[in-house]
Parts: C-alpha cells; sequence; structure tokens
C-alpha cells in the first residue's frame, strides 16, 4: 500500500491526475518558446499550468524517488534538501516518501528565495548575462508552497523552509547531514553556493542530482568547477537531457 501511495502523490505533483486541453497547452508552448527559449533547447518541454506543483516532469521524479528510496534503503544518514522548489513537488514527493515507510527522524529541507530567481549582482562572470530574474512564473511564494504540502497532509514539522539567497541561508546548516541534494538553482552562483555549502555536509554514499547541467551553460560550469577545484571525479550519470546525478564516493 505505500507504494501506491507514492505511486499516487508522485503523479499528483507532475499533475497527471489531471486532463489538459491540448488547445491550452499549445498555447502554452507558444508562449514558452518565445518567453523561455533556455527550457525549449534541447528538446526539455514543458508547462506552467495552475494544476502542476513541479515542472520536473516524470523521468526526473521518478529518479528522485530511486535514489530517496534508495538511501534510506542502503541506510545512508542524513536530510533530503532542494535547492529551488519553485511549487515544491519534488520536496513534497521525498516528504510522501517518509510519510509512507513511517520515518520520523529525517527532514525535508526546501531552500528557496520564494520571489523569483535573483538579479546577478556581479559576483560570478558566468551569470553576466543571466536573465532568469525576469520570468514572473518562477516566483512562487512560500506561503504557497506550504499550502501546496497542506493539500497533501504533510505540512509539518518534519518539513523546514529556508527563505533567502542559498549563500545566506545554506551557511546555517552546519550541523546538519544531508542524504540526498537536490540542486535546481539554474544559475552558476546558486548551482555553486549549493555545492560549497551543502556537498561537505552530504554522508558518503549519498546522492547529488543537478536539475539544469544540460540546457544551462552556467549551471554546468559551476558543476566542474566545483568538482575540479576539490579534485572530484564521480560518476555523472544522466536522468534526461537535462538533469543528471551522482552518488558521492564511500
Amino acid at each position: 500500500m505505500s507504494d501506491l501511495y507514492v505511486d499516487l502523490v508522485e503523479r499528483a505533483v507532475a499533475g497527471r491526475l489531471f486532463e489538459i486541453d491540448e488547445p491550452a497547452r499549445r498555447r502554452a508552448r507558444f508562449w514558452q518558446r518565445l518567453r523561455h527559449p533556455y527550457l525549449t533547447r534541447n528538446g526539455v518541454t514543458f508547462t506552467f499550468p495552475p494544476n502542476v506543483h513541479t515542472m520536473i516532469g516524470p523521468a526526473r521524479l521518478q529518479n528522485l524517488r530511486h535514489l530517496v528510496e534508495t538511501a534510506l534503503r542502503d541506510r545512508i544518514p542524513g536530510h533530503f534538501i532542494e535547492t529551488g522548489v519553485w511549487r515544491g513537488g519534488a520536496c513534497i514527493l521525498m516528504r510522501a516518501i517518509l510519510k509512507a515507510q513511517a520515518i520520523t527522524d529525517r527532514k525535508v529541507y526546501c531552500a528557496d528565495s520564494f520571489a523569483g530567481l535573483p538579479r546577478s549582482d556581479g559576483r560570478y562572470r558566468q551569470d553576466r548575462h543571466d536573465r532568469l530574474y525576469k520570468f514572473s512564473e518562477l516566483a512562487v511564494s512560500v506561503d504557497e508552497v506550504r499550502k501546496n504540502f497542506d493539500v497533501y497532509g504533510l505540512l509539518d514539522e518534519q518539513v523546514v523552509f529556508l527563505v533567502g539567497r542559498f549563500r545566506d541561508t545554506l551557511p546555517t546548516l552546519t550541523d546538519e547531514r544531508f542524504a540526498v541534494i537536490r540542486l535546481d538553482g539554474d544559475m552558476y552562483e546558486s548551482t555553486m553556493d549549493a555545492l560549497t555549502h551543502l556537498y561537505p555536509r552530504l554522508s558518503p554514499g549519498g546522492f547529488a542530482i543537478i536539475d539544469d547541467y544540460g540546457p544551462i551553460q552556467g549551471c554546468r560550469t559551476a558543476v566542474h568547477d566545483y568538482l575540479n577545484a576539490h579534485k572530484l571525479s564521480p560518476e555523472i550519470v544522466p536522468v534526461d537531457v537535462a538533469c543528471v546525478w551522482w552518488r558521492k564516493a564511500p
């Protein structure tokens, strides 16, 4: 029964329990191509319908579920975190897995500005031409994400919200360990800050997931700059044309 419950949540956060009419889908894709060309590159397509709590799609949701369940099965110590949660769907799925397995000693951390992507302040030249801050669809308030958790009956003390820029919030997690870190910050800065503050706290045998590795060069560059600086060479495994993951060496 627990698998059926997680199956249902996995389908629900992706909007697969609802029918989206084809004309609406075509209109959404048309505007997506105009406003978000970086999202449609290399065949990565999705829309922003109101009944969807995540835009990462079935393959990445299945990957997240598999890695979280593997970490639990292998007893990898630590909590779970996503940096860049949008409407909260991926974090809702992680909390549902803990609920299904009656696990009460682990938490799901939701880290986000909850105001959209920040405008680059020139800290990193790789973000010099970034325009993601202009996309209002990416700005979802923390109150809205809380409500989304509550819809599933999963808003409780095992869900922690970190509100603000990653460079300010993630350094506060000095006493925490993580079994899975999922990075979905798009920008070089967001990816580098998340790796800098979270990867040392990722338990050996834990999993790192990078959502925007394929289509966004700044994200991909940050990953390799971090790995090279620390002389790390994990086996990077693709999920689809956008997302990759690897397992931290024991």
